[in-house]
């Protein structure tokens, strides 16, 4: 990750980031530049949004691809996850940045790790999500091999991870049962 800039405040990076022709997320006063990423991480995207799509189609919940931003308040972050969903009422941010919406409560969040990313998104970023009251689940999904780990929220406020590895399993990502093959479909 490529830091931009100087110490900024928050209002200022939204105020950037509405105007900007790429991506980049707060980090705690710095603003930090989104690499594009390999064809396998985004086949897997896809992938997951078609699925999560078909069996989501017609209940309350919404799907979003990596294009809206989420504010981390108790890490002072704003992000991009790869895939967030939403079965709740959606809530934005109700400060209006030239028409960047900035989402408040998600309740999954999927990103698919890549060798750029899987330490931060295993650490740090994870830590940051898991603060949230509104995550019932975080998903974390290799690109490179078939691995998909959930964290899960228990009604105690405990997290229980689960791991798959077997190609020919399934996993439970909120009320959808997804087959490994199908996130994986033509990207290993």
């Amino acid at each position: 990750m490529q830091v931009l800039t100087d110490t900024i405040t928050p209002e200022s990076y939204l105020e950037q980031e509405a105007q900007a022709d790429h991506k980049s997320e707060y980090h705690a006063g710095e603003v930090v530049a989104m690499a594009g990423a390999q064809e396998p991480h985004n086949r897997i995207v896809s992938n997951l949004l078609v699925e999560l799509g078909i069996c989501l189609k017609g209940k309350l919940c919404q799907v979003y691809p990596s294009d809206l931003l989420l504010k981390l308040p108790e890490c002072d972050k704003y992000v991009y996850a790869d895939i967030t969903v939403v079965c709740e009422k959606v809530m934005l941010d109700t400060l209006k940045y030239n028409g960047l919406d900035v989402l408040l409560n998600p309740q999954i969040v999927i990103e698919v790790l890549s060798e750029s990313t899987a330490s931060y998104d295993h650490t740090e970023k994870m830590r940051c999500y898991l603060l949230l009251p509104s995550l019932k689940q975080y998903v974390l999904v290799d690109s490179t091999k078939v691995d998909v780990v959930t964290y899960t929220r228990t009604p105690e406020n405990d997290w229980l991870m689960h791991t798959e590895t077997d190609a020919t399993a399934s996993v439970q990502i909120g009320e959808c049962l997804i087959a490994l093959e199908d996130i994986y479909r033509k990207s290993i």
